[in-house]
């Protein structure tokens, strides 16, 4: 047992982080529908408003995780782990940081027509942004267990879909895309979608360590 645990055995835990944790996800929740609308959009008319307020609520969650790495190292005692609470905020940020980064290309490439898949991804992004903010706000009292893991399990059936889709995707490119700079273009983007996916499933195993080392 490392001295912060034993401290949290002795003292009430410090609550302080939780508003930050759930701020960090209602952001991660609304910029991956703002995703999902940029997917849905067909004119730059509609896409480039979508496009900048991704690039403000990054900039949003940027803001949170400098906030609470502060918070983080100048506080003695923490509700769990400080490992595991830097490890929770950065996998967030990261999840973040792709969206952003999905947008950014579309911005950049401009492609010709959005596959399929790009707007499934999006939806599964959707999906286990709010499947996390459900998780983490139970993470507060620890008094559903239960409904934790499910939800860390529902993530991580989530980008085992997430990457049926990718590779169907990445394969219908290959077999319909006759444009090589279409080809590049689309396959980065999906990319990074998939690669979303990958983030909020490292969230979920954090969240369960949490769960582990707190049971």
């Amino acid at each position: 047992m490392n001295i912060n645990n034993f401290f949290q055995l002795l003292v009430p835990k410090d609550k302080k982080f939780y508003p930050y944790f759930n701020a960090a996800c209602d952001n991660l929740v609304e910029i991956s529908q703002v995703l999902y609308n940029l997917m849905k959009t067909n004119t730059w008319e509609e896409r480039m408003p979508l496009i900048n307020k991704i690039k403000e609520l990054e900039k949003k969650g940027d803001d949170i995780t400098h906030t609470m790495f502060d918070m983080l190292n100048q506080s003695f005692i923490t509700p769990f782990d400080r490992e595991d609470i830097n490890s929770l905020v950065s996998s967030l940020d990261d999840v973040v940081d792709y969206i952003n980064g999905c947008a950014q290309r579309y911005l950049w490439y401009k492609p010709d027509t959005t596959p399929i898949e790009f707007i499934k991804l999006a939806d599964l992004i959707l999906e286990g942004s709010k499947t996390i903010q459900t998780a983490i706000f139970h993470l507060k009292e620890l008094k559903k267990p239960k409904d934790i893991k499910a939800a860390c399990i529902h993530v991580n059936e989530i980008e085992n879909v997430a990457d049926d889709t990718y590779h169907f995707g990445i394969a219908q490119l290959f077999e319909h895309e006759t444009n090589t700079v279409e080809l590049i273009k689309k396959k980065d983007i999906i990319q990074v979608l998939e690669k979303a996916t990958d983030k909020l499933e490292d969230v979920s195993d954090v969240i369960k360590t949490i769960i582990i080392k707190q049971s």
